[in-house]
């Protein structure tokens, strides 16, 4: 059972389930044999038909997803990094889904990661947050961009350029 918070709003259609709320809106299909959602308004149910044997494992998988989906619209989710560099000054640009890394290390072509989703990136000095409504997307978004921030063929113990998770 998952209870709704005050100015977030749950829409069930089967095994769709939509959630709204100040800080975003996210949606996501549960495609599970025997799985049954029902919502009343203030909580949200999780449950199996009669006859399917899901079992505690996958129910409370899945109603750990629309917790996070619900706190996502309510509260959203945000992880901090910062900038190091040793020798290049790194800059950051947003351009649409793309984020983009020039001169790191001292590369003349651009590095780009992929902003997953509702996700926003903002810039502000050494210091780069990553905020949205869907704790994946968040996470893939920070995935990406420590992706985009690998330094190969070169010794990691003189390199430590990058952008590094700090909270």
């Amino acid at each position: 059972m998952v209870a709704i918070p005050q100015g977030v709003t749950v829409a069930v259609s089967g095994q769709k389930v939509s959630v709204k709320g100040p800080k975003g809106a996210s949606e996501r299909e549960f495609k599970v044999k025997g799985l049954v959602i029902k919502s009343d308004g203030a909580s949200v149910a999780v449950s199996e038909k009669d006859g399917a044997k899901l079992g505690p494992a996958i129910l409370n998988t899945v109603e750990s997803h629309i917790t996070n989906m619900v706190k996502g619209a309510a509260e959203g989710y945000e992880k901090k990094m910062r900038v190091v560099y040793a020798h290049f000054p790194i800059s950051l640009e947003t351009k649409g889904n793309k984020f983009v890394i020039k001169n790191f290390i001292g590369e003349k072509k651009s590095r780009e990661a992929v902003i997953v989703g509702a996700t926003k990136i903002a810039v502000k000095g050494q210091d780069v947050t990553v905020s949205g409504p869907s704790k994946e997307d968040v996470g893939q978004t920070v995935s990406n961009i420590r992706a985009a921030v690998k330094i190969r063929n070169r010794d990691p113990r003189m390199f430590q350029d990058g952008l590094y998770l700090v909270a």
